[in-house]
């Protein structure tokens, strides 16, 4: 729950977080004559503000507020960068948006929001208090699910779900393209999130694709999508954590690239906690791949560029595996942000370049 005064009584409603963040303590009510000067000192001090004007100043006050936190100096290292990204994080969370049963935003101009919070938050909707910058991510997540991403690889669109890595960085997924198959019998799809790969596997012609994910909201997105594709009788979606049972001559996993702690689902996709998922993967690969087999392994170096991990530790995490690099294709990002020289982290995107290991069992 979520307490606050208001008119000198006192209030609570259920507080809503699709990310997990605790309630803050203090909150105190506003409207359309909160300056963003003073919105920002606010925050900063750790004071939410629930929003009682219109909902379009309230988006352009958030926006206002985010001009004023300032961001890592281009050059500094990833923790300070990480740091000021939390920070904005948290400053930004404090401003707070009401919402009426069934989901219904009671503020002037409001979008109608109920098809996008009942995809995250489930039909079950009492009144309740959540986070305007969330809201503004389920409304943009609605959107990237109803249109789609277009995947040349696939020649299709993959449809995201909220809190599902979106399949934006296109050249993991052309790496699976292009890569010699070992065998199109059977292949592991391990994480696999939208379930693209899987879908890239399937339509290369391999015969049956496993695709696992211990997330739920991957699961389900993966099964759509895939039954969206016409590949559902070629790809089966199990719920598990890392290898489903047995082996398979080709066994795929694009873990998340850089170890660190996720702050949000969306982080689950880029930070692996002490590596776990990718460390999960190297030292069960050897175990489920048939005679002959091979594990690709879809790896930016990022990491290594920014001091998080050195090539040296990954090939001796492959060797402690009983493994070996059978084959390497590489690619650049597709992306902008390596050109842009403002980031942050602008040296190591420009010098990026997201490998498919070819691992095969020693």
């Amino acid at each position: 729950m979520i307490h606050w005064t208001e008119a000198g009584q006192e209030r609570s409603a259920v507080w809503r977080s699709a990310l997990g963040a605790p309630p803050p303590r203090r909150v105190i009510t506003a409207d359309d004559r909160m300056t963003a000067d003073a919105a920002y000192r606010l925050a900063c001090e750790g004071t939410a503000l629930l929003w009682q004007g219109d909902f379009q100043n309230a988006r352009q006050l958030l926006a206002a507020m985010g001009r004023r936190c300032k961001p890592a100096a281009p050059g500094a290292d990833f923790h300070r960068y990480r740091q000021a990204r939390s920070q904005r994080a948290r400053t930004l969370g404090m401003l707070l948006i009401p919402f009426a049963e069934d989901h219904v935003v009671p503020l002037r101009r409001a979008p109608d929001v109920r098809a996008a919070c009942a995809e995250v938050y489930g039909p079950e909707a009492p009144p309740a208090v959540g986070q305007l910058r969330e809201l503004l991510g389920l409304i943009g997540a609605h959107e990237w699910r109803r249109k789609g991403v277009y995947v040349p690889a696939l020649g299709a669109r993959i449809h995201p779900h909220h809190g599902v890595f979106s399949p934006i960085r296109g050249e993991y997924i052309d790496l699976v393209a292009q890569a010699p198959l070992p065998d199109d019998r059977l292949a592991f799809d391990i994480g696999t999130g939208t379930g693209v790969l899987a879908a890239v596997l399937a339509r290369r012609g391999v015969r049956h694709v496993v695709a696992t994910d211990m997330d739920q909201r991957a699961v389900d997105c993966a099964g759509e999508n895939v039954a969206r594709l016409g590949l559902a009788d070629r790809v089966e979606i199990v719920r598990a954590d890392l290898f489903p049972p047995g082996e398979a001559p080709l066994i795929v996993c694009n873990p998340p690239w850089l170890p660190g702690k996720p702050v949000s689902p969306l982080d689950q996709a880029v930070y692996d906690p002490e590596g776990r998922m990718l460390r999960g993967f190297l030292d069960g690969l050897a175990a489920h791949l048939e005679p002959g087999g091979e594990g690709w392994l879809i790896l930016s170096d990022l990491a290594e560029h920014l001091g998080l991990r050195t090539r040296a530790d990954l090939l001796a995490a492959f060797e402690r595996a009983g493994l070996r690099v059978a084959g390497r294709l590489d690619a650049r990002p597709q992306h902008n942000r390596p050109q842009d020289e403002q980031d942050a982290l602008h040296a190591a995107r420009a010098a990026e370049v997201t490998s498919l290991w070819r691992l095969a069992r020693r």
